[in-house]
């Protein structure tokens, strides 16, 4: 798997701006303690991941993509949209029922779904692991927020934030080799 610049450096932004994310809403409600330093801590390595894969993004816009080919940006965004669809889908749900605890949860899994066939489109290996972690991720996740009396949003940020900032790593590692 070589990787272009312009792809690591997106996925180098894409994934740090989401690992914040998920540091941020794992401090919905944390347990006392260290916790939210670290999970700031996350947050803050995945902003500055996110803002130097950007800005190196946007200085080698022109390097080229794997999505640059025969109809993979389309079918990058079919992805996309079935993503966004079923996490819509699944929060109305979870409003519906009054079960918003479960919104953290909900929203792992449908992204380590998606992975599985972006994976493929986006010409990157190290998707799969992400995929099956944040997949089945979730539920070990509640399971653990029942046992400890932990938020959900807490239990799902602390393995889906890690993960995805550990997955922009060797993106980022790229970037820096190929400049």
């Amino acid at each position: 798997m070589d990787i272009l610049l312009r792809d690591a450096a997106m996925t180098t932004a894409i994934f740090g701006f989401f690992a914040s994310a998920w540091f941020g809403w794992a401090q919905e409600r944390p347990p006392a303690g260290p916790a939210t330093w670290w999970l700031g801590g996350g947050s803050a390595a995945g902003l500055l991941l996110a803002v130097a894969g950007g800005v190196l993004s946007w200085l080698h816009w022109d390097t080229g993509s794997v999505l640059g080919g025969d109809g993979a940006m389309a079918l990058y965004l079919v992805i996309l949209a079935v993503e966004f669809g079923a996490a819509l889908l699944g929060v109305l749900v979870l409003l519906a029922l009054g079960r918003r605890e479960y919104f953290a949860p909900w929203i792992c899994l449908v992204v380590g779904v998606h992975f599985f066939p972006m994976a493929p489109v986006l010409d990157n290996v190290l998707l799969y692991p992400l995929a099956v972690w944040l997949t089945l991720w979730p539920f070990l996740a509640v399971r653990w927020a029942d046992r400890r009396d932990l938020a959900y949003s807490f239990t799902t940020g602390v393995g889906a934030g890690p993960a995805l900032l550990l997955t922009a790593l060797p993106a980022a590692a790229a970037v820096a080799a190929a400049l």
